[in-house]
This record gives structure tokens, sequence and C-alpha cells, in this order.
């Protein structure tokens, strides 16, 4: 019987196994040393916040996996050896394969600050990640202060869940201004206020310069590139982006770049050898999306993808039209398309704001054709297929903002901004 390994299980490795146990009767194996079983997440901030507890993040009993016959194995693999098809883990034994998928994912970046080991110090990637914090910021009184490294995603979430057991957040950012490399202006700047307005620290423009030791090896405060500030704290957040944790695979023959190196049908350059997920990097970008996306839904489409190619159905991996969403306090924040911060030659934006500040809609579109580009929504939901459809369909400026009332996902009861949205689009005579 082929055996399937599948090294890491997170959301890419599992779904694979998923959709090849629904395909064929391959025997399967799925390695992690994160943790026994899979678990979402995205969902690590909620546990610290207490919405929820671990055990609420696995999507799947635990006798999901025996039932559907995928073996689970807890090890580290060490090394991989394509010539023999096997396997050796960092305990020294063996395993052997028939098809191998890399799905190892992520881990947070580190620069060569001085300091960066200490305990303490850490990302918000692993559920590792997360023990470490309730070990040093359980609360306010064994962390007085937490500094956070790096204004995307990760920070703010991190800042949100430390804001949540009061303990108090300086968040240094080395842009002069937040996720401003993603975000246009005006999205950028109104994050800006509504990260200060949760009583944040956020210091924009600064970089760290190194982080020093106090006692037993801990860090007790940061230093500020620009400024030599020390600011005293127990915890240091790095959350200055991930990158693919493909160390382990430098002396495996198989091609890397900053991940594993896949063609459109996600193979490496070696037979029965595959990468999918945070760690893999497409030869040729697939149209503005970047060779490598830590995305939680393209891990998903590349598992359901590479289940077919495996099981005999050939299948080129298609993410279609972008899309993402993130919170950030309390604002959502949804893109479909393409909004760039720095506008393309082709591109301009029609931009609207409610007055409270939390609420506003960039939409992007062609100057010469009105064509649709993309939307960033900030403070109201919108239905994910209704823009798939307008930019498959290939609508004008025009067209989405007067039926924006279509899109809108909002409950009942929320109060709706489409006819002040049209009212601004209208008064900025941007209409074909």
């Amino acid at each position: 019987m082929e055996h399937i390994v599948i090294i890491g299980n997170g959301i890419s490795g599992v779904t694979t196994a998923r959709h090849i146990r629904k395909l064929s009767d391959k025997k399967i194996t799925v390695i992690s040393a994160e943790t026994d079983h899979f678990f979402s997440r995205t969902a690590l901030m909620y546990i610290y916040m207490g919405h929820m507890k671990y055990e609420h993040t696995k999507p799947y009993e635990d006798y999901f996996w025996k039932k559907n016959r995928i073996e689970l194995k807890r090890g580290f693999v060490k090394t991989v050896n394509h010539q023999e098809k096997q396997l050796e883990f960092t305990e020294g034994d063996t395993m052997s394969y028939d098809k191998l998928v890399i799905a190892v994912g992520s881990k947070s970046n580190k620069f060569g600050w001085p300091g960066q080991d200490l305990n303490g110090v850490q990302g918000l990637y692993s559920k590792q990640d997360l023990d470490a914090l309730e070990e040093y910021a359980p609360n306010n009184n064994t962390c007085k202060r937490a500094v956070i490294v790096g204004g995307g995603l990760i920070g703010i979430e991190l800042a949100e869940m430390l804001s949540t057991r009061n303990i108090p957040v300086t968040f240094l950012v080395r842009e002069n201004s937040f996720w401003n490399g993603v975000l246009p202006e005006g999205e950028s700047e109104m994050l800006n206020r509504h990260i200060k307005n949760h009583h944040i620290d956020l210091r924009l423009g600064m970089n760290l310069k190194e982080i020093l030791s106090g006692e037993n090896g801990k860090a007790r405060a940061v230093v500020v590139a620009e400024t030599g500030e020390e600011l005293p704290c127990d915890v240091v957040g790095l959350t200055a982006g991930v990158s693919p944790n493909i160390d382990f695979l430098k002396e495996s023959g198989i091609e890397l770049g900053r991940g594993v190196k896949v063609n459109r049908f996600l193979e490496t350059n070696i037979p029965d050898i595959y990468a999918i997920g945070d760690c893999a990097e497409q030869h040729e970008p697939i149209g503005n999306r970047r060779p490598i996306e830590a995305v939680w839904y393209t891990g998903r489409m590349m598992g359901e993808t590479l289940a077919q190619t495996i099981c005999g159905n050939p299948l080129e991996y298609k993410p279609g039209h972008w899309f993402n969403s993130a919170k950030f306090f309390d604002i959502e924040y949804q893109t479909y398309g393409w909004v760039f911060a720095n506008k393309k030659e082709y591109e301009t934006h029609f931009h609207w704001k409610h007055e409270d500040d939390t609420k506003c809609i960039t939409v992007a579109y062609h100057k010469d054709s009105k064509l649709f580009l993309g939307i960033n929504t900030f403070g109201i939901r919108m239905r994910h297929e209704v823009f798939d459809r307008w930019l498959t369909e290939k609508r004008d400026i025009d067209f989405v903002v007067h039926n924006l009332s279509e899109a809108n996902f909002d409950p009942e009861f929320y109060k709706k901004f489409e006819s002040q949205v049209l009212s601004e689009y209208n008064n900025q005579s941007v209409s074909v």
C-alpha cells in the first residue's frame, strides 16, 4: 500500500490528509513536533483572552484520526533522505515514505538582535508561544510591561491579548504609519488613532536595537535604535513577520529559496516530494500574489488541490481572486481583489470614511477603464462571494458603489452606510 507521509499538522497538511482519505485507501501518516492533534492556529489569541479553551480550538475530536485511518506521529524530522525515501528523526528513529508532503509552516522572524534568544522573548505563532506567554505574562503583577516589535497582524493581535490582562504595551513599528506597506494612507492613519485609543503606546518610525538581560537569562528591557531609550519590560514580542520553517531541509537536495520551491502542481524538484502552505514558494508568482503566502485559506486550498494530484488527478493550484480578513481591536477588516498602498500607475482610489473614525471603504479601480480592481472595508462586513463574482464579471467602479447593499453582510439591526458612501462617491465625481 502506498504510504503518504505529511510533515506538519497545520491546516494545509491536515486538509491534504483528509482529502486523500476521501479519495483513496492509501496509508497516511501526519507528523508534528508541535502538538498531538490539529488545532486552529488563528484561535490562539482567544485562548489567552479567555474566550476559548485549547480543546475548543481542535476542529475534530481526538478519535477522528483513528476512525479515518490517519496515523499521527509526534516527532521532529531531522533530515530528509530522498534517495532512500526515508526520514530521520531527532530521536534517531526513521520512517519510509512513497510520497512526501512538506507542510511545516513558518517561524517568527529574528534579525540577529542582541538578546533575541532570552527568556521572555518570543513570537506568536505556535502552541509553545502561547504556553510561554502564559508563563511570562500571566498577569500585570508578573509582567509590568511588554514591548512588541513589528507592526503587522500578529503584532496587533498580541497587543490586544496583553491589554485584556491589563498589561501595558509599547508597540515599536518601523514604518511611519501602521501597516502602511499594505494599506493606503487614510486607512493606516485611522488604525494609528484606533490603536492609541486603546491605550497602546504606539511608537512609529522606531526600531529595536537590542534586548537587555536581567536575572536568570530573562529579558529586562529593550533599547530603541533611534533614540537610545531603554524601555523596561518583562516580555518582548517579536512580530516582524514570519518565514518558512525549512532549516532542516538545507542538505536535502530539495530546491529552496525563501521557502520550498514548487511549480503550479505544488511539486518540488525531487519526484514524489511536494510542499504546501506557508513554507511553499511558487517559482513564478500567481498574478499579483506573493510567491509565499502565509494565509490560512490558501493553505487549505493547496491541501485540497494536492490531494487530487496525489490520488491520480493532477490539478494545478489556482487560488482565484485574492481576499483576506483580520481584526484590529474593535475594527473588522476585509479585502477583496487588490488595493495597493502605493498605487500602480493605472490605479486610482475612491475613499470614504465615517465620522466616527472606525469605518471606511476604499475602492481601487482602473483610472481609464474604471474597471473594479479591489476593495478594502473597515468596520462594515461584506460578502466574499459577491465581490468575488464582481471581480470575475469585470464590473466597473460605478456598478460596485451603486450596488454595495447587495454585498453587505452586517446583521439586520446594524446601521447601513451605502447611501453615505454613494453620496460621497457622487461628490468626488468619479462615476463613469
